[in-house]
């Protein structure tokens, strides 16, 4: 199988709440709808869509998991050194994120920490 893009969707419950909290990180965003807000991650403009819950659950084929009860998936976003990961947990406090785990060392090189959006998707973000 050859394909030519990647990309994520996940549910949200307030388009505007999580437009202004990716905004207010810094990320650059794609366009919107009255169903989906969208980002690009990283240098390689990985996207993620936000789709409302109800207008992403038609296409899902089966129910999505409620964030606050389980995982879905964990994203980790690559910083350039411990000084920006520790400048990004301030951020992600400051724009309405939760902080799952504080910065510390995962290991000998390894340093970051998870947070989670205000709708509860988590990601990592990792200095080696």
């Amino acid at each position: 199988m050859k394909t030519k893009k990647i990309w994520a969707n996940f549910s949200v419950q307030d388009l505007d709440r999580t437009t202004a909290f990716y905004k207010q990180l810094g990320f650059k965003h794609n366009g919107a709808s009255e169903q989906l807000t969208s980002f690009f991650f990283g240098d390689e403009d990985f996207i993620i869509h936000f789709f409302l819950k109800d207008a992403l659950l038609s296409g899902m084929k089966g129910e999505i998991i409620d964030t606050k009860a389980g995982n879905e998936i964990i994203f980790t976003l690559s910083a350039d050194s411990k000084e920006e990961v520790n400048n990004w947990e301030k951020e992600v406090q400051q724009a309405g994120g939760t902080i799952v785990s504080k910065p510390e060392e995962f290991g000998k090189g390894y340093y970051g920490f998870v947070f989670a959006d205000p709708d509860g998707h988590r990601f990592n973000v990792f200095h080696m």
